[in-house]
Parts: C-alpha cells; sequence; structure tokens
C-alpha cells in the first residue's frame, strides 16, 4: 500500500500510521530536508526517552501521577540511534537534544549520547532534565559526548520547590547543577516557568541567582499541556508580566544577535542604572509572542512517533514502520511527509483551539 505525497510503499500498518498525517498536499520530490508547506525546514530534533518522570510539577501531571507505557511500546536504545542517524546523515538535522519525561530515568542514556555522538556529521547533542541524580551522572554524559544540558528549575525557595513538584528533592537538583558546571557543560541553560501567585514574583530572585553562577535563565510561558486541563489564558504569567518583574531589579535591553530559529527572545541584563552589563536572560513566549513562524523542530515521542508541533492532534509512528522492517529510505520519506503536513501556527490564538490528550512529558518538551 502506498499513501500520498509521493511516500514509498511500506507494509500496510506502517502506512496507515502516516496516512492522516500527510494526506492533503503533494510534496515536491527530492528533497533532503524535513521542509513544510510554508518553507520552514526542521534542523533541530527532540527526542523523548520516557515519558516517566520523578517529579509531580503541577503544571504537568497530576499529583497521583499518569499511567506510563509499557516498555516494549518505547523506542530501545538501537532505534533511537538509528532514526537519530536517519535525522542527521538524511534529513539536516543539526541539533539533537535528548527530553521526556526524564532522560536521566534511561539507563543506556549514556550509551545512546555516546552512539549519537559518533554519528556523521557529528549534530550538537543536549539534555533536557530535573537534574535529579544528574549530581552522580553529570561527568560520564559528558565523556560521552553530551554537549550542554538544560535544568526545569522554578524557583530556589524549598516551600516553593516543593509546591510546584510536589516532592522535596531542590537539594538533589541544585547539587546536580553544580555537578554540571564542573564536568563542563557550561553554560548551563536553566528553564523556569512562572505561576501566579506561587512564583512570579521570584522571578528577578531567580535571575539574580543564576547570572551569579554563570548560568542562562530561560522564562518559559506556562503552555496548555497539562494533564489537568487546568491551563487557563487569562491567568498565565505573560512574557510582558515577566519582563515587568525583572525592570523591577534589572535594567533589560533587547540583544541585537539574530534570532536564528530560536525559541528564546534574548535581552541583556543590565544594572539598574544601564552601566553595567550582569548577562543575559531568554523569554520563551510560546503563548503571547509565538514564534510559529520560524519553528525549526521536529519532536519524536517516546514511542517513535514523530510531531511536528507540540500542539498537534496528529502523530505518524516511525517505530511501527521501523520494527516492519522499513529501510531509511523509507523512514526518511515517512518523516518527510509528517513535517511537510506541519501546520503554519499552534493556533492558540484561535477560538477553535483544543487543548492536545497529550502532556508534555509524554510528548517530550
Amino acid at each position: 500500500m502506498s499513501v500520498s505525497l509521493g511516500i514509498p510503499t511500506l507494509p500496510a500498518s506502517a502506512a496507515a500510521a502516516g496516512a492522516d498525517a500527510v494526506a492533503g498536499a503533494p510534496r515536491p520530490r527530492g528533497e533532503s530536508a524535513l521542509l513544510d508547506r510554508f518553507g520552514r525546514v526542521a534542523t533541530d530534533l527532540r527526542i523523548s526517552l520516557t515519558d516517566k518522570c520523578n517529579l509531580r510539577c503541577t503544571y504537568c501531571m497530576p499529583a497521583e501521577g499518569l499511567p506510563f507505557q509499557p516498555a516494549d511500546r518505547l523506542m530501545q536504545a538501537d532505534e533511537i540511534v538509528r532514526l537519530a542517524g536517519i535525522a542527521v546523515r538524511d534529513l539536516g538535522v543539526r541539533q539533537v537534544r535528548f527530553t521526556g519525561g526524564e532522560p536521566l530515568l534511561r539507563k543506556d542514556l549514556v550509551e545512546i549520547i555516546a552512539a549519537v555522538a559518533g554519528l556523521e556529521p557529528r549534530p550538537e547533542i543536549s539534555l533536557t532534565t530535573n537534574a535529579i541524580g544528574l549530581a552522580s551522572r553529570a561527568a560520564e554524559l559528558a565523556a560521552a559526548g553530551l554537549d550542554r544540558i538544560n535544568v526545569s528549575l522554578d524557583t530556589v525557595h524549598a516551600a516553593t520547590f516543593l509546591e510546584v513538584t510536589r516532592r522535596p528533592f531542590l537539594d538533589r537538583v541544585l547539587a546536580g547543577i553544580d555537578a554540571a558546571a564542573a564536568a563542563g557543560l557550561r553554560p548551563v541553560k536553566i528553564n523556569a516557568v512562572l505561576l501566579r501567585g506561587v512564583n512570579d514574583d521570584q522571578a528577578a530572585e531567580l535571575l539574580a541567582w543564576s547570572i551569579e553562577r554563570g548560568h542562562q535563565l530561560r522564562f518559559i510561558e506556562q503552555m496548555p499541556l497539562d494533564a489537568d486541563h487546568s491551563w487557563e489564558r487569562t491567568t498565565m504569567v505573560t512574557a510582558a508580566e515577566t519582563r515587568a518583574r525583572l525592570a523591577e531589579r534589572f535594567t533589560l535591553v533587547p540583544d541585537a544577535a539574530p534570532r536564528d530559529g530560536a525559541p528564546a527572545e534574548l535581552y541583556r541584563v543590565l544594572t539598574p542604572d544601564g552601566s553595567r552589563e550582569l548577562g543575559t536572560v531568554g523569554i520563551i513566549a510560546s503563548v503571547t509572542e509565538n514564534f510559529c513562524g520560524d519553528c525549526r523542530r521536529t519532536r519524536l515521542t517516546s514511542e517513535g512517533a514523530v510531531r511536528s508541533c507540540l500542539f498537534s492532534h496528529q502523530e505518524t509512528s516511525l517505530l511501527s514502520a521501523l520494527r516492519e522492517g522499513a529501510s531509511d529510505h523509507e523512514l526518511a520519506e515517512l518523516w518527510r511527509g509528517a513535517m511537510w503536513a506541519k501546520p503554519a501556527g499552534h493556533g492558540l490564538d484561535t477560538a477553535g483551539f483544543v487543548q492536545p490528550e497529550r502532556t508534555m512529558s509524554a510528548i517530550g518538551g
């Protein structure tokens, strides 16, 4: 059976997995890149390694957790490396970031990173983690080929950390950050979500803490990817509010360097009188100042499905095709077709927006 857009003949169930996502618009043949209908090219691959997590952040998971995928439905190490190899060798991907859930829960993480670091051309390899357990693994991850690390940290106050994550593990996170810096994974990037009435009054303090330690802080607007579906646009802390909070203690000046597809809008951080530069801060305004028009990301869930957008309601399973014997060329074509169908934007500003069923932990950031 073959599907539209020039997808090669695949086993029936594998082809069906991608048919809905790619049908409807002819795709030019012969591109090596992950091109979509709006001229965007994906060069940044996010690979989720697991949907499991050892925190229960209020903006992601319910207190009781979520049902996790059985092990046999997740990509195995060799499957991850094969798909990453196709992305790098055949599809023009230059950056690979491992996410979760919590990727440190994969016991084979070091082996996966080492294998991806051995690909030609070698991609830049990063990891997004909550840093629990990182203190004992940072050095081996760096030795395996990890280039940089992003740590999710919304506060440096133990009581607030417990309120947000429902776990008393702040000391472990801070130890992991210190270990990452010591292992040469610098600059450590800190990802923070501000929650109204919880930690939004700590924004400037968290920035000062990050600058003092040489870390790069990124504030991320809370997105409607929570399991409880309790997100409301009217109560989220916006990018404009974040800038106002930071301005209470610092002067922010937009960075003149080209954004070049990066999700964060960068600002130079100066003293209140503007006389001395202290560092930089990024603000990822996915909701109120979206950057969909220059999105360069493609995602694989832990079950090996392509998601062209965080807010997609469709996925295209590469893992099913792989396990049914598809060649690298067939997998690359299936991937190209899924990305060709990428929507113009996430649609959060439209009246008909519907939050996807999958949470951030299940999708991968």
